[in-house]
């Protein structure tokens, strides 16, 4: 035999050797869908497979990082109980489905529901910048930012321009921002802020030796603490409302005051301490004054991803729709689920319950406008009311269920929000804040196209074809 010919027979030898590897190897550490995925790349491209498993293939941080975690309870610990001892923290206030849900968001969390919050939404993309920036004018003691994307454009600079005045008065300021998500800007930034007073860090920047850090691991989370005081949380980035040429978005952020925002700074604090080991959750930053209440509301906020790996945010989205009695809608840029979302959704209207979908018509992502075209016509055979919204991208992303209860947060339908991706998730149990998103549910509507099934059906081949093949590696996007 060849030399050729016997590295050909070893190549081949390797390749099922791959195959059969990851045969045993990936179903037990994925879910089907996504082994299934897996498993079929490895079937047509084991050499291509191979090292992108290695990099990509399970949500699980470096040693590193996981000491680190194996820390963090040590640290929100004492923040939690003050939590528990300092804000009324009663599930007996909720209806009965209600209070599973708040006792499954604690489990996974570690934060339980607490009343007296006000919650306020906004919709308006340019103001929430400036409220934002004139709430951190308005700092007396400290600011605390983390955002997915910061850019250095107008949008960016006018809350970073205000971090730098409150930090001149004295107030503690401190600014986390994804290195991923804001790859483009955040050196420069970061310069900027050099000796402004203004602490800075990146959250795990990419590195491939010491402290190696993962490409597809990233913090998505958006939000905003002042005094321990006024928080903000929901689905926009700081950067202008024209992200990509001729894409304007359409966001929603939720102002909230009262106990529940010591619970989104219990998340900062977190992150805080996985980048820097340095623990802020001291009283100096928890003031008792925020325990105060300022409205009716209960609200709960949870945080998920890779650093809490007991249960993603999926998990609350299916509970919530199982539990649904009249209605349920959905809004998302990105609805990629996986079979529990869809099976509640389509369990949903068979009990008589009306579900609507708000999407973008087209996302910045031609993979997922094709993957989750191919969900439709399920949808529509279901029940389901499929709106798509064409005026702006949707980036918004929240729930609004029966008329008691509203979800928003950083969190997309799509497997990287649940499993790959730290998200924080605000559920306010609250009739005022349902009947406030169903009043921007509304607007969507009448900004939208509904999917009629007979129409849908009518596109082409070659179209349902990209679809249908796409579907087969969504697990993966």
């Amino acid at each position: 035999m060849t030399a050729i010919g016997v590295l050909t027979m070893l190549l081949q030898i390797a390749g099922w050797t791959i195959l059969f590897g990851a045969l045993v190897y990936i179903p037990f550490r994925r879910s089907p869908a996504a082994s299934q995925a897996w498993l079929l790349l490895f079937f047509f491209l084991p050499w291509v497979a191979l090292p992108l498993y290695l990099v990509l293939g399970n949500a699980l941080h470096p040693k590193w990082r996981r000491v680190r975690l194996a820390q963090l309870p040590a640290v929100l610990e004492p923040i939690i109980q003050r939590i528990g001892g300092g804000a009324a923290t009663d599930k007996g206030a909720l209806r009965s489905p209600h209070r599973i849900t708040a006792q499954l968001v604690e489990k996974i969390g570690r934060l339980p529901p607490v009343s007296g919050n006000e919650v306020e939404f906004d919709a308006d993309y340019d103001r929430v910048v400036e409220r934002i920036a004139a709430d951190i004018d308005g700092a007396r003691h400290h600011a605390h930012l983390c955002f997915y994307i910061l850019e250095a454009d107008e949008a960016g600079n006018r809350v970073i321009s205000a971090l730098e005045r409150a930090a001149k008065r004295g107030v503690h300021c401190r600014l986390l921002v994804d290195a991923v998500g804001s790859s483009s800007d955040y050196k420069s930034i970061s310069k900027r802020l050099q000796g402004s007073g203004v602490e800075m860090h990146t959250i795990l920047p990419l590195r491939f030796w010491n402290e190696a850090t993962r490409l597809d691991l990233r913090n998505h989370r958006k939000i905003v603490v002042v005094d321990g005081q006024i928080g903000w949380v929901g689905s926009q980035n700081m950067h202008r409302i024209e992200y990509e040429p001729n894409t304007f978005y359409r966001e929603l952020m939720a102002r909230v005051t009262g106990p529940v925002v010591l619970e989104l700074q219990t998340i900062f604090v977190a992150d805080w301490y996985l980048e820097t080991e340095e623990d802020i959750g001291t009283g100096e930053f928890v003031p008792p004054e925020n325990l105060e209440r300022s409205g009716a509301a209960i609200c709960q906020v949870m945080p998920t991803g890779p650093d809490f790996p007991e249960a993603g945010v999926d998990v609350l989205f299916t509970d919530i729709i199982h539990n649904a009695r009249d209605r349920v809608a959905l809004t998302t840029p990105y609805f990629v689920p996986n079979d529990e979302l869809l099976n509640a959704i389509s369990t949903a209207v068979q009990k008589g319950v009306k579900v609507e979908l708000f999407i973008t018509a087209t996302t910045n992502s031609f993979l997922i406008d094709t993957a989750q075209a191919s969900y439709f016509e399920d949808l529509l055979i279901a029940g389901v009311e499929v709106y798509l919204y064409s005026e702006r991208f949707l980036h918004a992303k929240h729930l609004s269920i029966d008329g008691d209860i509203a979800i928003i947060g950083s969190s997309n339908m799509d497997l990287r929000s649940f499993e790959l991706n730290s998200e924080v998730t605000l559920i306010a149990y609250d009739e005022t804040a349902n009947a406030e998103l169903q009043r921007i549910e509304a607007d969507y509507r009448s900004k939208s196209k509904r999917l009629e099934l007979e129409e849908w059906r009518k596109r082409g081949f070659f179209k349902q074809l990209a679809e249908n093949l796409t579907r087969l590696i969504s697990p993966l996007l």
